[in-house]
């Protein structure tokens, strides 16, 4: 399936794996936190008792912040932000991540500067992906409609969360295997893809 792009304005990514490239090791994250292998990290954290959860969560922002400075932009992801800020578009972050550690993956890959505060929604920010919420809050702050917006990731969680709230969802998939492919609007393997449709 195809989308234009000529009457949406407002882009919200992920971050991971998507701006990034990706060099989480969730399987592992969860061995460190003792979680089981087959939960989402958050769903996971949120069925703990409040004292253990909140002990493993900072346990989490440290792992995650060792990842963040190790942060590489993904190819094309300068291009592409540079391309939609020239056409006056809308530009956020929804991210499973704490704040603090999408500021320092941003910073880390050089890609700071197109991401205010203000529009880098975290986990801490509004209940997270598959959650359609964090795309509404980022779409009323803009006053903008679902129509106008465009969510993409890399996972069947970003996926979930941008058809739920109306966003058409761009699927990046830099190995071409596509498993969530029913839920995209557009599937594509790299940024530049996206480019060559604006």
């Amino acid at each position: 399936m195809s989308i234009s792009f000529d009457l949406r304005d407002c882009w919200i990514f992920d971050m991971d794996g998507t701006l990034t490239v990706s060099i989480h090791d969730f399987d592992g994250i969860k061995r460190i936190l003792g979680l089981p292998i087959d939960r989402p990290i958050l769903e996971a954290l949120n069925e703990l008792p409040a004292a253990q959860a909140a002990q493993l969560h900072q346990q989490l922002d440290a792992l995650e912040l060792d990842i963040a400075h190790q942060a590489t932009a993904q190819v094309g992801a300068r291009e592409l932000l540079t391309k939609l800020r020239s056409r006056g578009d809308r530009i956020g972050i929804l991210t499973r991540n704490s704040k603090p550690n999408a500021q320092a993956t941003l910073a880390a890959c050089g890609l700071a500067e197109f991401f205010p505060a203000e529009s880098i929604l975290s986990r801490h920010c509004c209940p997270p992906k598959p959650s359609p919420d964090g795309i509404w809050q980022l779409l009323s702050s803009w006053s903008a409609s679902p129509e106008r917006s465009v969510m993409v990731g890399d996972y069947l969680f970003d996926l979930e969360a941008g058809r739920r709230a109306g966003s058409a969802t761009v699927y990046l998939d830099p190995t071409g295997e596509f498993p969530w492919q029913d839920r995209a609007d557009l599937p594509i393997t790299t940024l530049a893809q996206i480019i060559a449709m604006l």
